[in-house]
């Protein structure tokens, strides 16, 4: 053995690249080589070695190898299955694995982090092994175990896997290393998503996806919304390395195997985050014409200059976002990748590791996956040809990059009584939907931008601490903004209360409170239910995806028919009576929107296409004036909407509302979109600079009913009379197309007023709880979704 442990990892005496190239000629689509390739390894290859290699990368480099290999060369129907084949490289495999069993034989069933091919587990060997180490070979085990027979792989890796999975901390964390025997987490407790923890999450997804085994994809989509509330930065960039307990940051250092996050992010649907996370590792690229191992990005500095030709991850991400979004600037990135891996690695004999990035100083060494990985997805990327783009299978690229699939006589169907369990699912990913230039709210259409023009691409440069080359030069304006990056929170906790109390929580909620129907739930109370909701893939709102001790599935909906939410709590004293406790919460406000014309002689024919006046349902707030209220004299006046009624404006240099205004308004009504900061800032922004009222203009199709905290709500002042309205996104298109018939209001101006014979309508339908099965969804497609501090639900659906 050698000294050099960093070297020896898999150095197994087994012939390692020959066996972790096989596939890669598979997608160069070398079909005598494929040929060759697998005659060397039945005839050198053997595993009857004294040497005592890792456990995982024996399995990720060897085993998947031999298991990719032999599934090309032995299915019928394609160019690389070869007759003469009899099944040596299976043999091989199972001959490996048997061999690899030993190290799984622990107290907790997590497997020690090497193993002696011969003699099996050695009295001193440390039982310290790392989450990605003991949780990533599932997918490898397991296949070996559905193409053999022979279950017990599959057990070990599966036992193995859930070993870590269930001991997670209270907020959803992995740590990064165990104790194999205690099955406690060492020493600092931290984790992050990279070295040490990254092929856990990707094997979580990746073996869902390549066996449809449904507890897979509930970690992965339990780790995600953990990792991405807890782990993501503030700005939505990179990830901190944080602990385990209580997610405050431990180290502000990104390493290079993190890479494989956007691509992750890419195959399960985030693909907006995945372009943010790519950016990041992009930018330190370009810097250093490589990929440092270790980045400190309080100092942006390097502190491990070294690029082993990895992490082909990085490769492998460009990869699957220029499949999901076709757009060239990732062609782009992959020519600057093997630009620089020619000018900086290439030798006579293949490809060299970089000790030191600054220097180029080599280190005489080419690591197996740089044929496996390295030039596999930069092939992939520049072949637009390639069977494997066009391949709807259930096929996935390992962690080292091999491809791996069964057929349906090797897939496990879903039990009747798991299926029963787990009831109605739907699991769809958002379509990716590009920047638009020029873009016309009206009509939802304008001209498609690439990556280069986002906002943000300037952020993610200046997070590197690199100045801009000439391409940026190039492409900056000198009338263009850098958007600062703003996000909410990935996942909330909340405890519910119907009139927003501290009541104590319900640790196990009984039928009679929260019941289990057949697309969901219906919850009939819901006094101190935990909930915890994450945000939603295509961005518009959040999901709720745990009741109590309850899971909610992905297109499973949550019924509320609590009647206590729509009576207000008893009003304390000095606080108005906004409403009676017979009264909706929320009222429905009939606006009548109408063009004051100023000149009789302004219009002509075919000149405005716009209406001079239209009605508009608008959706009360919470807080503020109450519009349909009866003013007395001992109340503030309500100017929005009464009277000969309030002139609307946009201040189009604030068109959220959400930094403070330039001028005064005079009681006018502003117009705003939704977004960027709260409906409550919004109200008190506006009631500082003058206004009477805000009409909001929703991104959706859904009604919204702002909604604060008492605290928040004190805390914003004396808003008595102010209003604040939300409309409809069609709705408040149509009053857009008003107000810019108008220019800058030299011809007319535009009005608003409270139609007095539509107050307080009932526009949504609202269905009573007797409905079920198909006609109550049916039914409530269009109704209203409960918020929780101001965070659309929209799996739920309220019933009062």
């Amino acid at each position: 053995m050698s000294a050099n442990i960093a070297q020896n990892d898999v150095a197994g005496n087994f012939s390692l690249t020959l066996i972790d190239v096989l596939d890669t000629l598979v997608v160069l689509d070398d079909v005598p080589g494929f040929d060759r390739a697998v005659r060397n390894v039945i005839d050198w290859a053997q595993f009857d070695v004294n040497t005592k290699p890792q456990v995982f990368e024996t399995t990720i480099r060897v085993l998947g190898g031999l298991l990719s290999g032999h599934i090309f060369a032995s299915k019928t129907g394609q160019k690389f299955h070869l007759p003469w084949y009899q099944g040596e490289l299976l043999d091989m495999a199972h001959d490996l694995g048997k061999r690899l069993l030993p190290a799984f034989q622990t107290p907790t069933g997590i497997p020690y982090a090497r193993v002696n091919l011969r003699h099996g587990i050695s009295r001193d060997e440390s039982v310290e092994t790392c989450t990605a180490g003991a949780g990533s070979l599932i997918i490898e085990f397991a296949t070996l175990s559905r193409l053999t027979g022979d279950d017990r792989f599959e057990k070990a890796a599966r036992k193995a896997f859930f070993a870590l999975w269930n001991r997670k901390s209270e907020i959803g964390l992995v740590g990064n290393t165990i104790n194999t025997w205690t099955g406690a987490w060492l020493q600092p407790e931290v984790t992050g998503i990279g070295a040490g923890i990254d092929s856990f999450y990707e094997y979580a997804l990746k073996w869902y996806i390549l066996s449809g085994e449904h507890e897979f994809l509930d970690v992965w989509q339990e780790s995600y919304a953990a990792v991405m509330r807890y782990s993501r930065a503030s700005d939505g960039y990179w990830f901190r390395t944080v602990n385990i307990h209580t997610g405050d940051l431990a180290y502000a250092m990104v390493d290079s195997l993190s890479a494989f996050w956007p691509g992750l992010q890419v195959l399960a649907g985030d693909i907006p985050n995945a372009i943010k996370s790519h950016l990041m590792y992009w930018n330190l690229w370009r810097r250093h014409s490589g990929l440092p191992e270790v980045w400190d990005i309080n100092y942006k500095v390097a502190t491990s200059f070294q690029y082993p030709l990895r992490p082909a991850e990085f490769i492998e991400s460009t990869w699957y976002l220029y499949r999901a979004t076709r757009d060239p600037f990732y062609l782009d990135v992959g020519e600057r990748i093997l630009n620089d891996i020619i000018y900086r690695c290439k030798v006579d004999c293949g490809l060299t590791g970089i000790q030191d990035l600054r220097t180029n100083h080599r280190d005489d060494r080419m690591e197996s996956f740089a044929l496996s990985e390295t030039l596999k997805y930069l092939f992939l990327l520049f072949d637009e040809a390639n069977p494997l783009h066009s391949d709807d299978s259930n096929y996935v690229l390992t962690t080292e990059g091999h491809i791996l699939f069964l057929e349906k006589e090797h897939l496990k169907p879903m039990s009747a009584a798991r299926r029963r369990m787990r009831r109605e699912e739907n699991h769809q990913c958002p379509v990716y939907e590009p920047n638009l230039a020029g873009y016309d709210w009206y009509t939802d259409t304008g001209l498609t931008q690439g990556i280069r023009s986002r906002t943000d691409i300037d952020y993610a440069r200046y997070l590197t601490g690199m100045g801009p080359e000439k391409i940026d030069a190039y492409l900056a304006s000198p009338d263009g903004w850098c958007e600062t990056p703003q996000y909410d929170l990935f996942s909330y906790d909340f405890l519910l209360s119907a009139d927003g109390q501290v009541v104590p929580e319900d640790l196990n909620p009984s039928p009679l409170k929260l019941e289990i129907v057949a697309d969901g739930y219906m919850l009939h109370n819901v006094s101190g239910v935990r909930t915890h909701i994450v945000s939603r893939l295509d961005g518009k709102g959040y999901d709720v995806t745990k009741l109590g001790p309850h899971a909610v599935r992905t297109g499973q909906i949550v019924y509320v028919n609590d009647p206590s939410l729509v009576l207000l709590p008893v009003t304390e004293p000095g606080q108005s009576d906004r409403k009676t406790k017979s009264s909706p919460l929320y009222p429905d406000i009939q606006l009548r929107f109408y063009i004051d014309v100023l000149d009789p002689m302004f219009v002509q024919v075919g000149q405005v296409e716009s209406p001079y006046e239209t009605l508009v349902t608008a959706y009360a707030s919470s807080f503020g004036a109450d519009l349909t209220a009866v003013v007395s004299d001992s109340t503030k006046p309500i100017l929005f909407g009464h009277g000969a009624g309030s002139r609307v404006v946009m201040d189009i240099t604030n068109t959220h509302g959400c930094s403070p205004y330039n001028q005064n308004f005079d009681s006018q009504g502003v117009l705003v979109f939704r977004g960027e900061c709260t409906f409550l800032e919004k109200l008190a922004t506006a009631k500082a600079a003058g206004a009477s009222g805000v009409v909001v203009i929703s991104d959706e199709e859904l009604p919204i009913n702002p909604n604060a905290d008492a605290e928040e709500i004190a805390a914003a002042g004396d808003l008595s009379d102010v209003v604040l309205v939300v409309v409809k996104r069609s709705a408040g298109e149509l009053v857009l197309s008003m107000l810019d018939s108008i220019g800058d209001g030299n011809m007319g101006q535009l009005m608003c007023t409270v139609d007095p014979e539509g107050q307080s309508v009932a526009t949504e339908a609202r269905p009573g709880p007797e409905r079920t099965g198909k006609e109550s969804r049916e039914h409530l497609d269009h109704s209203r979704v409960l918020y929780i501090n101001g965070h659309g639900l929209l799996n739920t659906r309220l019933l009062v």
